[in-house]
């Protein structure tokens, strides 16, 4: 049995949302994927931006063999003090736990952490889907994407993106939207995958996400009209019949082989 620890990223409040909609938290995704690969789990959850006893977590982290960071709503720049303490508990992480998966909002924390800079994305945004991510050569060497095609679509939600990584960093993977798409450095003896899109999540529930946001994504302008919407899901809808369950999670499936389950 490994014991890993689990970061919700997203504050109490856009999970009580999510659980009124009927959508999985992202802490509730990543456990039902892992648990399709695993049982031999310990698995404990954090959430730094609200955790009364976070200190305490903070002292026992090395008990930890390895710790994956999800997702969330946020925007790192914006520098709110539930940022600021996602942040620094992610610099702690990083001083006392070897192997961290670092997913989507969790790269953007990881990289942060470690002197990275994220900003809005220039090029557009990933709303339920990214299209065409293309392996480079060091990825095509490293174990995240062991068994993985070249290029791939996968489920993606993320507005902004890494425009400067941490000092020696290895690019793995990009895609027109993005050029970190995937990402790996280490902190002292902290060896971070870093990924901007989510393996861990299916698209039903991107599709869900998207019909949850609706009002916000109008809002912001990421859809022009309702019938934009529309044909963005259909496209969705394409792709998840094309996409099975394995292909999806591979990289998750990579990460579990690097902690050497038994």
């Amino acid at each position: 049995m490994k014991k890993i620890l689990i970061v919700e990223g997203n504050p109490i409040e856009e999970n009580k949302q999510f659980t009124i909609a009927g959508i999985q938290t992202h802490t509730e995704s990543l456990k039902h994927s892992l648990s399709y690969f695993t049982d031999k789990l310990l698995i404990d959850v954090a959430n730094p931006s609200s955790d009364k006893n976070i200190e305490d977590i903070v002292k026992n982290l090395e008990s930890y063999e390895g710790l994956i960071w999800g997702g969330s709503s946020l925007n790192i720049y914006n520098a709110t003090p539930e940022i600021k303490k996602q942040i620094e508990f992610m610099r702690e992480c990083q001083k006392k736990i070897k192997k961290i998966l670092a997913i989507c909002w969790g790269m953007q924390v990881a990289v942060t952490a470690a002197g990275g800079v994220v900003k809005k994305c220039d090029k557009g945004s990933h709303k339920g889907i990214a299209m065409n991510i293309e392996i480079n050569e060091n990825g095509l060497k490293h174990p995240l994407y062991k068994n993985k095609k070249r290029k791939f679509n996968t489920p993606a939600f993320n507005f902004d993106e890494v425009v400067k990584m941490p000092d020696n960093c290895t690019l793995l993977a990009s895609n027109s939207i993005n050029k970190v798409q995937s990402l790996n450095f280490k902190v002292g003896e902290c060896d971070v995958w870093g990924l901007q899109y989510h393996p861990e999540i299916t698209y039903q529930k991107m599709i869900n996400l998207i019909i949850f946001r609706r009002d916000r994504l109008l809002k912001k302008e990421a859809f022009s009209d309702e019938n934009e919407i529309d044909n963005h899901i259909r496209l969705i809808e394409m792709e998840n019949k094309k996409l099975d369950k394995n292909s999806r999670m591979t990289e998750l499936k990579n990460w579990l082989d690097y902690l050497e389950l038994k």
